[in-house]
């Protein structure tokens, strides 16, 4: 090959070359950064409680009373459920004890005459038993017609639609805790000697571009054997309203841990 054929593939070969210098020196995302720092302690945001409510009987739905992103209250109505049927066998069990009751009081009055055995009396006592534990298993049947909120947060996910038929153990809704939220990391385990409750902790979140005191709530009691780290959980100091529950970030603690 000649000197002026291969001249043009050297010109090629060095601007390959220099290309990703020049996008570097202006900042372009091949330049390493702060979150690509290795020794950065990576974390994320969870809310203290978080549940899936499900569904505890099979029916179908009425109207919706919440929906996504929704602020609720504890014991608030989130959902009903058609419960004609249910609330009948509540009548009938009711009914059903009224009876027992009736009876028992005839026996033991026949049982002051003499013309009624104490054998029919102890019966007619066992009959009232059982029907009060039908009528209480009934009304607790009832009260799954309702979902209410075990306690006070926001809905983060709704898996049903009004008037949908769903199976006893469906899930309806994701429920997310309010107030202040937890931080969760995995620190290399040869720290763990200096590490204790308490301990405090910068969080740099990446959606907000801002840092949040923490301090160290919880640390594991099994160190992860194969990429030799521990789990921490930290508290941040007060609630912030900008933050949310999935959000990521690093961590950093102010004091070194020896």
């Amino acid at each position: 090959m000649s000197y002026r054929s291969s001249k043009p593939l050297l010109l090629t070969l060095l601007c390959l070359v220099a290309l990703p210098h020049a996008f570097a020196a202006e900042g372009d995302p091949l330049q390493p950064t702060a979150v690509d720092d290795p020794g950065a302690i990576r974390v994320l945001l969870v809310s203290d409680l978080e549940t899936t409510l499900s569904s505890q009987m099979t029916g179908t739905l009425g109207a919706l009373k919440t929906s996504l992103g929704d602020k609720v209250a504890k014991d608030a109505l989130l959902a009903q459920l058609n419960c004609v049927e249910v609330q009948a066998r509540a009548r009938v069990a009711s009914a059903e004890l009224n009876m027992a009751r009736q009876n028992l009081a005839a026996k033991r009055n026949l049982r002051k005459l003499d013309a009624a055995g104490e054998l029919e009396v102890s019966m007619a006592a066992t009959e009232v038993e059982k029907a009060d534990g039908a009528l209480t298993l009934a009304r607790a049947q009832a009260g799954y017609c309702q979902v209410q909120a075990p306690f006070a947060g926001r809905i983060a996910k709704v898996y049903v639609k009004p008037y949908q038929t769903v199976q006893a153990g469906a899930p309806l809704f994701d429920l997310v805790s309010d107030g202040a939220l937890k931080v969760r990391l995995n620190v290399p385990s040869n720290l763990l000697p200096g590490l204790k409750p308490g301990m405090p902790i910068e969080v740099a979140i990446h959606e907000t571009g801002k840092q949040y005191p923490a301090k160290v709530s919880a640390i594991n009691a099994r160190v992860d054997a194969v990429a030799q780290t521990v789990e921490l959980e930290a508290r941040l100091d007060q609630a912030y309203p900008d933050l949310v529950a999935g959000m990521s970030g690093t961590a950093h603690f102010p004091n070194a841990v020896q």
